[in-house]
């Protein structure tokens, strides 16, 4: 292959980088961290011609651009957000003339809140807005939450037809008029010009997914029952076709156990010209990428596997969403390309860009000669590249955070640390830009999840506490994902005295190493790692000098009984558990071992973690007499997104953490 070449100039980048002419003081600095993504969803028409991508505005609404690349290159705004706490969450081509956008909104219900998406289409010039229609009307004996999920935008012979699940409700008849006795999720074939619909595969109550071949096929059908209470059940069977059959075939059977791990495989595409279904499963204790032939024998074989970590993101690209390859993180991420000429391609990219970055494709052309890719790096957010194939040609699109251009971040250093029992556990290290690396006030972060884990990359929080002059270890510790079945665990909440206790350890490693300063070491963390916050300091009171908490869990009896009002509940149960741990592990119920003062922010829209989890805990905490300051966002949910809150809770957090380690302003 010939070498890439460029100009590396922007098409449409606005400004180019410029060092700040002074030090940005804490409120500029949490203003342009706290900002949200420049570019939110970003795709590329069929044709290569055009590119949409959806941006907030200063008041976080969210807008939907298109550029044309032929033409100069500048962005226009197509649609905005119709109403706030209704956000666009993604846009993507259909035909090269008309888009479909997904809309979200959560709604509450007593004192449930429950989850809304709607589906639209529009003509790429922002004319021609229609709903599609979720089916529902004034005689469903039930609410349509879903308005349907796209499996695949090509339908052969048919342009402009995609794929959709449909949440069917049964109807009550009324005088005359006939009742719909269907009920389930199906699966509808749409003219997105014309908005005509037709029912491709009936409802189904059991059906749980359907899965296209990205050629207008539906070939896999998972069903999941529900017990008698109306409860999710924990196993799933899935079904496929032949090849020009119409009959579903049992194929193989997963089963979440209690402690939130899957046996089995997991689904999730299929390759009609190799007649497999790709998917995840274990294998020798570590999830690895499995083929399953749909031919009638069901034969699997591992693809990929790891001695050390799971292999757990499947690598897709195009319309038809070709499978070229799987990825996994050990320090960093890799990926492994089946596809020959992208292996190619992503080995020279990573060679053309600076700063040795991680490189993603993030959308095609239908002949794939056009590729928007992704690449971005622990010191840098990132920037969106358009490559083309007949060209060599490698061009920046746009920057993923405008508002970071130009700030100096700190390096993301993997590292390990030995835990209380002599485990050795991954980290990873962000020292302040310019850094000695000693005697600095320190920040332990633990992720949530607690099934996730942390990687290398960039990250806006850590990276804002690290231009504060904070040092910030990132704990993958036990009960995280990524990690095989032993490291799991029975996850970070049945087992949150290891999860805890290597969390802890992660501080006072930053002690035994000299990078915090004695009496300046603090624990920050968001959803599970919130909990992990306020919990480590009922485990060890004398540890953390300051607790930072975030939408956490501070009760896990509460926890079970929020989810007690979602089909989810049973599952939920099972993974918290019942016993003694519950109690123990709860930092609600052991306010009387907190000393350090804390500080939590949450969003009253949270559908993961109940907003009550805080409220109750600020209350419990100003009962017994402790340092409490809680801070509540009216209408945002758990991720907070929204650019004055983030604002607020970096500039608040900032200044807390400060006055706790007794630091200067």
């Amino acid at each position: 292959m010939r070498g890439i070449t460029g100009t590396m100039a922007a098409l449409w980048l606005c400004g180019a980088s410029i060092a700040p002419a002074h030090a940005d003081t804490g409120a500029e600095l949490a203003a342009k961290f706290g900002a949200l993504e420049s570019v939110q969803n970003i795709r590329i028409s069929p044709d290569g011609t055009k590119i949409i991508y959806i941006s907030p505005d200063a008041t976080d609404s969210r807008a939907l651009y298109i550029v044309d690349i032929a033409n100069g290159g500048v962005p226009k705004r197509i649609i905005s957000q119709s109403a706030p706490g209704e956000p666009i969450t993604w846009c993507a081509f259909a035909t090269d003339v008309r888009i479909i956008c997904q809309i979200r909104f959560v709604v509450k219900e007593a004192v449930t809140l429950l989850g809304f998406s709607r589906l639209v289409a529009l003509n790429s010039d922002g004319s021609g807005i229609a709903a599609i229609d979720t089916g529902a009307t004034s005689r469903s004996l039930a609410i349509v939450q879903s308005g349907g999920g796209i499996i695949d935008w090509n339908v052969p012979g048919k342009p402009g037809n995609i794929l959709v699940t449909r949440e069917y409700v049964p109807e009550f008849s009324a005088d005359t008029q006939m009742a719909s006795l269907d009920d389930g999720l199906g699966v509808d074939s749409i003219d997105v010009v014309t908005m005509r619909r037709k029912m491709l595969e009936k409802s189904r109550t059991e059906a749980a997914s359907y899965i296209s071949d990205g050629k207008g096929t539906v070939r896999l059908m998972a069903t999941q029952f529900k017990d008698a209470n109306g409860y999710d059940r924990n196993s799933t069977t899935w079904f496929y076709r032949k090849p020009d059959s119409r009959s579903w075939d049992p194929l193989l059977r997963t089963q979440l156990t209690a402690n939130g791990l899957r046996t089995g495989i997991e689904l999730e595409a299929v390759d009609s010209g190799k007649n497999v279904a790709y998917g995840f499963g274990d294998h020798a204790g570590r999830q690895a990428l499995y083929s399953v032939s749909l031919d009638g024998n069901a034969t699997q074989q591992v693809l990929l596997s790891r001695p050390d970590v799971d292999v757990d993101t499947l690598i897709s690209i195009g319309r038809d969403q070709r499978v070229v390859g799987a990825s996994y993180a050990t320090e960093r991420r890799s990926v492994e390309f089946f596809d020959p000429a992208l292996k190619k391609l992503g080995e020279a990219l990573g060679r053309a860009l600076p700063g040795n970055p991680n490189v993603s494709f993030v959308d095609a052309s239908a002949d794939e000669s056009k590729l928007l890719l992704f690449a971005s790096s622990d010191v840098d957010p990132g920037l969106f590249y358009l490559f083309d194939k007949a060209t060599h040609h490698l061009d920046q699109v746009l920057p993923a955070r405008a508002a970071l251009e130009g700030v100096a971040m700190g390096q993301m250093k993997p590292i390990t640390y030995t835990a209380a029992d002599g485990t050795k556990v991954p980290a990873y290290l962000t020292l302040p830009p310019g850094s000695s690396g000693k005697g600095l006030p320190a920040i332990v972060m633990p992720h949530g999840g607690p099934g996730s884990r942390d990687e290398w990359g960039f990250d806006w929080l850590v990276q804002f506490y690290a231009a504060r002059g904070f040092a910030v270890i990132q704990p993958n510790y036990r009960g995280s994902a990524g990690y095989g079945s032993d490291w799991y665990q029975q996850n970070g909440f049945q087992s949150w005295r290891t999860a805890i206790g290597d969390v802890n350890d992660a501080g006072r490693y930053l002690l035994s190493e000299g990078i915090a300063a004695p009496g300046k070491l603090a624990i920050v963390g968001w959803s599970y790692g919130g909990y992990a916050a306020l919990q480590s300091a009922v485990l060890d009171a004398n540890l953390f000098k300051a607790v930072v908490a975030v939408a956490p869990v501070t009760d896990l009896g509460m926890l079970r009984t929020q989810y007690d009002k979602y089909t989810s509940g049973a599952i939920v149960r099972a993974m918290i558990g019942s016993g003694d741990h519950v109690r123990a592990g709860s930092p609600l119920q052991n306010i009387r071992a907190v000393t350090a003062p804390i500080l939590m922010f949450h969003g009253d829209r949270d559908q993961n973690v109940d907003v009550n989890q805080s409220r109750a805990m600020a209350d419990g905490l100003r009962g017994a007499g402790k340092q409490v300051t809680y801070v509540e966002f009216p209408g945002l949910a758990h991720s907070l997104s929204s650019a004055a809150a983030r604002t607020r809770l970096l500039q608040e957090s900032d200044a807390f953490l400060r006055k706790s380690l007794g630091i200067a302003p």
